[in-house]
C-alpha cells in the first residue's frame, strides 16, 4: 500500500466516527471568515462554488443561498452524508456531494468561479499538487480562498504546533506558515490577493473529544505543554486547564 493510501485510510477513519460532531462544533460552525465569504459572494447568484475539504458543510451551507450551486467535496463519505442531511434539513436543494481527495479532483477545467476550503489543508498529503488542482478548475479570474491554523514561522513554537497537532490527530500532516502558503500558492501558479491572521481560541476538552483522542494522547499534549518554556507558552496562551490559542490564516488566491 502506498503512504497516500495509507494515509486516505487514516483520515476516513479518523473523521468518519466523528463526522456529526463537527456538525455541532462551535469553532467550526462559527468565524469571523464566514462573513468575509458572504461579502465576496454577495453580488454573484451565478457563481459556481467548490467547498473543498468541505467536513461538516459549514462553508456550504453559509453560501449557498447566494449563488447558484456548491459542490461539498470531502475524503470522508460519512462527513458528506452528514452534509447532505443538514442541507436537505435546511432546505439548501443546491447543495450536492461528491467524494475524493483534494490531489485527484473528479472536475472538468474552469468548472468553478470560487474554492474555498476551510480547514482542511493540513489533512492534504500534497498541498503542492491539490493548489495545482484548485488552479486547474477554476475559471480564468477565479478566486481561491484557503482558511487554516497557520504555523507561526518560529522552529520552536512550529515543532510544539505540530507535535500537538499529530498526537491529538493521527491525519494531521502540516501547519504551513505564511511564507510556505505564499510560495506554495505562486508555484501553483495562483496570484496572492491578500493574507488576513487571525487568532482562534480552542477550549481543550472539548478539542480533544471532538477527535476522540485516545487517553494516553491527551495524556502526552498536557505533559508537553506543562514542559514547554514561556515562550510557548505565552505564544499559544495556554492556560492550566490546557485550553490555548493558535494563528488562523486567511488567504485570497486568483487563477
Amino acid at each position: 500500500m502506498t503512504s497516500t493510501a495509507q494515509h486516505t485510510q487514516v483520515v476516513q477513519k479518523q473523521f468518519g466516527e466523528q463526522a456529526s460532531a463537527y456538525l455541532s462544533s462551535t469553532v467550526h460552525a462559527q468565524g469571523t471568515e464566514f462573513g468575509l465569504l458572504k461579502a465576496e459572494l454577495a453580488d454573484k447568484p451565478q457563481a459556481r462554488v467548490l467547498d473543498l475539504g468541505c467536513g461538516a458543510g459549514h462553508v456550504s451551507f453559509h453560501v449557498a443561498a447566494l449563488v447558484k450551486d456548491v459542490v461539498a467535496y470531502d475524503l470522508s463519505q460519512p462527513m458528506l452524508d452528514v452534509v447532505s442531511a443538514a442541507a436537505t434539513d435546511r432546505g439548501l436543494g443546491n447543495i450536492t456531494t461528491v467524494c475524493g481527495a483534494a490531489e485527484r479532483l473528479p472536475f472538468a477545467d474552469g468548472e468553478f468561479d470560487y474554492v474555498l476550503s476551510r480547514y482542511s489543508t493540513h489533512h492534504w498529503n500534497d498541498v503542492g499538487l491539490a493548489l495545482r488542482e484548485v488552479r486547474r478548475v477554476l475559471k480564468p479570474g477565479g478566486v481561491a480562498v484557503f482558511i487554516d491554523v497557520m504555523s507561526p514561522g518560529s522552529a520552536l513554537l512550529d515543532t510544539y504546533l505540530q507535535a500537538v497537532e499529530v498526537l491529538r490527530d493521527t491525519s494531521h500532516v502540516r501547519n504551513y506558515s505564511a511564507g510556505e502558503w505564499l510560495r506554495q500558492v505562486s508555484e501553483a501558479g495562483l496570484h496572492t490577493r491578500s493574507t488576513q491572521r487571525q487568532r482562534l481560541r480552542l477550549e481543550f476538552s472539548s478539542w480533544i473529544e471532538r477527535m476522540r483522542t485516545p487517553q494516553v494522547m491527551s495524556a502526552a499534549i498536557r505533559q508537553l505543554q506543562q514542559a514547554m518554556g514561556s515562550e510557548v507558552r505565552e505564544y499559544f496562551e495556554i492556560e492550566a486547564d490546557g485550553t490555548f490559542s493558535t494563528d488562523v490564516l486567511v488567504l485570497w488566491a486568483e487563477k
